[in-house]
């Protein structure tokens, strides 16, 4: 689990996050990313009913949060979501975290 610091919980922080960010779009999930509102690097994962049943959509997230909080030291202080795609429901942790670090290189 990623630290309180280092987490996104306001529904005003994704909203303007994912409206006003950029964007950078894979097969298993889109990334927004803005300047930060902290001086640290903030994450939230946006996982919604298309993914799968309850117990598929609290994996991915858990499998999102293990992936961002290996890479948390690289990263610089911007606020980050990340929305899975349905197939993320079926990928296993391998092709996830490919995925996803390939859209987190992305500047």
């Amino acid at each position: 689990m990623l630290a309180k610091a280092n987490r996104i919980v306001r529904g005003d922080d994704f909203r303007r996050i994912v409206r006003t960010g950029r964007r950078a779009g894979g097969p298993l999930a889109v990334v927004h990313r803005t300047k930060p509102g902290a001086a640290v690097s903030r994450f939230g994962f946006i996982v919604s009913k298309q993914v799968g049943n309850a117990v598929v959509r609290n994996r991915v997230k858990r499998r999102l949060s293990e992936i961002v909080r290996e890479q948390l030291p690289a990263h610089g202080a911007e606020d980050i979501v990340i929305r899975a795609l349905p197939p993320a429901g079926q990928a296993d942790f391998a092709t996830l975290r490919a995925g996803i670090t390939a859209l987190l290189e992305r500047r």
